[in-house]
């Protein structure tokens, strides 16, 4: 395509585009109807300038031009508490839903890896000694040692907050760096394994596996549950970029980051739970099996919530993007 000419021949029209924006809304209904017409056609001059002779500049203005257009033809709207209650119903659910066979996989295989690591340590007498010296050993898994120590050390309050800000920064690492080809949330993932493979295997060579259970259940199910679907989120997020399938990578990415974004706040709300019972219930003077049931049934109505309200949501169309009206219209793409 010649550059020069295809500028000459519609350059009219993007000045005529232009000047109508800048009319705003004193446009009569044939102006109107012509600046959506203006909008389309330019749109896919853009597209085509793009894949088949892309200037950086005229590339920019054109974008610009497009945006400010689109702005106008669809208006803009506020959120309300209307789209906060759509997306804890229907968006977030469904989300999490949608991406199941991607987050299961990710949490039966790393409870598998964290078992299998756990009983090496706590079996081979040469690996635990490489991890600690004996002395330490003993102060981390003796009664009323570490361990134990851990969930009372601090004020439940600060130390929940402290909890929760920790698990969401690594919950969010995992959703915003699968786009780097899955590779840093597999390594995100393993360290946690090991971290959690390192106290099993510890804690069971002295034959207290079930107080350090008793001390990790109560929390650790739904904390470990939303980092699986953020990690798995953020592999799906990183297949995307190897395998988009039938749309172009660039929409079939930004379909899924907005999606992965939205996962990011909803998991946020889920592990500020799981750092409520960390900070108030795992430290508590209850019962073992009462602060386990509590974690119990923590992870049993996240599931529920899921798999109920998400289902449901998923069955009627969600996809836990945008609604269709509040997304960027795909260009057309050139032959």
């Amino acid at each position: 395509m010649d550059l020069d000419v295809f500028v000459t021949t519609h350059r009219i029209e993007w000045d005529r585009l232009d000047h109508l924006l800048r009319r705003g809304r004193s446009l009569t209904g044939a102006e109107a109807d012509e600046l959506v017409a203006l909008y389309q056609r330019t749109a896919t001059h853009l597209s085509l300038i793009q894949s088949s002779a892309p200037d950086p500049r005229l590339t920019a203005r054109l974008t610009q031009l497009v945006a400010r257009a689109r702005s106008f033809v669809t208006g803009t709207r506020r959120a309300s508490w209307r789209d906060a209650w759509r997306f804890l119903t229907a968006g977030f659910p469904a989300a999490v839903y949608r991406s199941r066979h991607w987050w299961i996989p990710t949490a039966v295989l790393s409870t598998l890896l964290a078992a299998l690591i756990g009983w090496w340590i706590g079996t081979h007498p040469e690996i635990q000694a490489s991890i600690a010296a004996p002395e330490d050993l003993r102060r981390l898994t003796s009664p009323g040692g570490e361990y134990e120590t851990y969930y009372s050390s601090h004020p439940a309050a600060s130390f929940a907050a402290q909890v929760w800000t920790n698990n969401a920064q690594a919950a969010a690492m995992c959703l915003v760096l699968g786009a780097f080809l899955c590779l840093p949330v597999i390594w995100i993932l393993f360290l946690n394994v090991v971290n959690l493979a390192v106290g099993i295997g510890l804690m069971s060579s002295v034959g207290r596996l079930d107080t350090f259970l008793g001390l990790v259940l109560p929390h650790g199910l739904l904390e470990l549950t939303a980092v699986f679907v953020a990690a798995g989120t953020g592999l799906r997020l990183g297949w995307t970029v190897i395998d988009p399938g039938p749309r172009t990578r660039r929409a079939a990415l930004a379909q899924q980051g907005r999606a992965a974004l939205g996962m990011a706040i909803g998991l946020a709300l889920v592990l500020f739970v799981s750092g409520l019972i960390e900070g108030f219930v795992t430290p508590s003077g209850l019962p073992t099996w009462a602060r386990i049931t509590i974690g119990v049934a923590a992870e049993l109505v996240f599931l529920a919530y899921v798999y109920v309200l998400g289902g449901r949501a998923a069955r009627a169309g969600d996809i836990g993007d945008l609604a269709a009206e509040e997304r960027s219209a795909e260009l057309p793409s050139a032959a």
